[in-house]
């Protein structure tokens, strides 16, 4: 039995507007099936009884019941006498050799491969573990070594930084949910981007936020490139939100970076009004050939509210993603909070992996400079396979980051995110990434992998578009007028 049970409410909430004419149970089907490709509803996720949800929706227990054949029969739903049924992708699994046959190419995940040298530093770091034995491993704060070599590498980068500013998490994923779960009362208004990276959202509403949203725009052939300056700072003026979360550098997916002006402008407009600002810096350093010089945004923070200026980091991006160690640069007495928080759920950061990372950052600059390679090698082998095979798609201009923010011309991301998921690849439609779904005529593109995936990546896709320009699949009208 799953371990994820949704209920029909939420499930309906998951729905959205998904009646749109036609037979009721295929829409339903198809909405459903989208949402399990989008990750909005996890694999092996159980879903409500066929009652429940027809009538939390109005519907007949026989309409729900053919949409669950459907989803069944296409291989999105495994049922079980006595256990219900269960969303799955269909095919094979995701293979961990993404070269094997049969595998699945899964684009989702936009992570670098791991740093070469990560094994060889985790068997040095092994040999100061036998130091850290004779305590009871359970540290809310993290190890002092590791605070003292965050708060370095910030002073390295033109911000002041004491190891009492900085708590260890497991994960940025961790930090931002910690962060929220003190800082959000249920109701509070909170800013986000849009479009964002879709798990921060999600621990923001899972806090109680009611989310406010303001756009960032990719740079593609004439439009606007970054923050819709005057709506952000009109939603922190009038609308007094006690938090905001934003990725300031090579903003995710958009790939955009915030000019120091417009962080000064942004920042001071946020002391005025006592809104704590969260920067996710995670991809930040991931710089390839951006012009000028940009520290960390807290640098930027007003002199009479630095502690209003929120900081998280991790290693996750620049060195491997199996490596679950986080930070949260913030006031000390915020860190205190957090700390007495964290007890209800978790008693720190394993500490190995601390001492890992401990390690880890005195080579940073040389891991980001190998890193700045494979990544300039991998946009413009992206960029311009694109360009060759898809001459309508807009490419945006991307100066560092992991990710390209893909305007198709038309409302079918979701179908394309389909039709691709039908030649092995598996990518999030745009929709992913606005806040209750728009951006049907976005799809992010990680450039992120090697030579040897490109090809088949670019191969799915131009079969997965030419399928969908001679097939189009049934309009169950998936937010494609939300653009």
């Amino acid at each position: 039995m799953s371990s994820n049970q949704l209920s029909a409410r939420t499930l309906e909430s998951l729905l959205g507007d998904w009646r749109t004419g036609g037979s009721a149970y295929r829409a339903l089907a198809d909405r459903i099936r989208l949402l399990t490709l989008d990750g909005r509803i996890p694999t092996d996720s159980r879903l409500p009884a066929e009652r429940d949800l027809g009538t939390r929706l109005g519907l007949s227990r026989t309409t729900v019941t053919a949409a669950y054949r459907q989803l069944r029969d296409a291989g999105y739903l495994h049922s079980v006498q006595g256990s219900g049924s269960v969303a799955r992708l269909p095919g094979v699994s995701v293979a961990a050799d993404a070269a094997a046959p049969g595998a699945v190419l899964d684009l989702g995940q936009a992570v670098l491969p791991a740093w070469p040298g990560l094994a060889e530093v985790a068997a040095l770091a092994a040999a100061d573990l036998p130091t850290h034995l004779t305590g009871s491993g359970f540290d809310p704060v993290g190890l002092p070594e590791l605070r003292e070599a965050i708060a370095d590498r910030y002073r390295a980068r033109g911000l002041p930084t004491e190891p009492n500013q900085i708590m260890v998490t497991v994960g940025a994923q961790h930090a931002i949910a910690l962060l929220a779960r003190v800082l959000i009362n249920r109701g509070d208004r909170v800013l986000v981007e849009t479009p964002t990276y879709p798990h921060a959202y999600e621990a923001l509403r899972a806090a109680g936020g009611r989310l406010m949203p303001v756009s960032v725009t990719a740079a593609l052939p004439g439009a606007d490139a970054g923050w819709d300056e005057p709506a952000l700072l009109q939603t922190i003026q009038r609308s007094n939100p006690v938090l905001g979360y934003l990725m300031p550098d090579f903003q995710n997916p958009t790939g955009q970076s915030m000019p120091v002006a417009q962080r000064e402008r942004v920042l001071a407009a946020a002391a005025r009004q006592g809104t704590v600002l969260i920067s996710d810096e995670t991809i930040g350093e991931l710089d390839i050939d951006r012009a000028g010089e940009f520290g960390p945004f807290a640098a930027s923070a007003d002199p009479d509210r630095p502690d209003l200026a929120v900081t998280v980091g991790s290693v996750g991006k620049t060195v491997w993603g199996g490596l679950r160690v986080g930070w949260i640069r913030a006031d000390p007495g915020l860190i205190r909070k957090l700390a007495a928080a964290r007890l209800a759920n978790d008693l720190g950061t394993p500490v190995l992996e601390q001492l890992i990372v401990t390690r880890l950052l005195r080579q940073l600059p040389d891991i980001l400079e190998s890193r700045r390679l494979l990544l300039r090698a991998g946009r413009d082998r992206l960029v311009s396979g694109l360009s060759e095979r898809f001459p309508d798609w807009q490419l945006p201009r991307v100066d560092g980051g992991i990710t390209l923010w893909v305007n198709l011309g038309r409302p079918v991301s979701s179908q394309l995110a389909l039709a691709a998921r039908a030649q092995g690849v598996l990518l999030p439609a745009g929709p992913r990434f606005g806040i209750d779904g728009a951006f049907e005529r976005f799809l992010r593109i990680p450039f992120c992998y090697g030579p040897a995936e490109m090809p088949r990546a670019l191969d799915a896709l131009a079969l997965a578009w030419e399928s969908l320009l001679r097939h189009p699949l049934p309009d169950t009208g998936y937010l494609a007028d939300v653009v």
